[in-house]
């Protein structure tokens, strides 16, 4: 559960980014996990997850 708190965490520190379009981008990466990390997430977590990776695409053209 450490770790699904650390990414939890981050998220919520980088979510303060997001007030101008390149400050986001220039402080975030997506988040990829391995297939043993996803196995332990929480729902919270997994959401969390999702949501930056989501406003990563949208807002720093990431690819999936």
């Amino acid at each position: 559960m450490g770790k699904g708190l650390i990414l939890v965490a981050t998220v919520a520190a980088l979510a303060g980014c997001a007030t101008a379009r390149g400050g986001f981008c220039a402080v975030a990466a997506p988040m990829r996990l391995s297939a043993r990390a996803v196995e332990t997430l929480s729902d919270q977590e997994a959401r969390a997850l999702l949501a930056h990776n989501r406003k990563g695409e949208k807002l720093c053209g990431w690819r999936a």
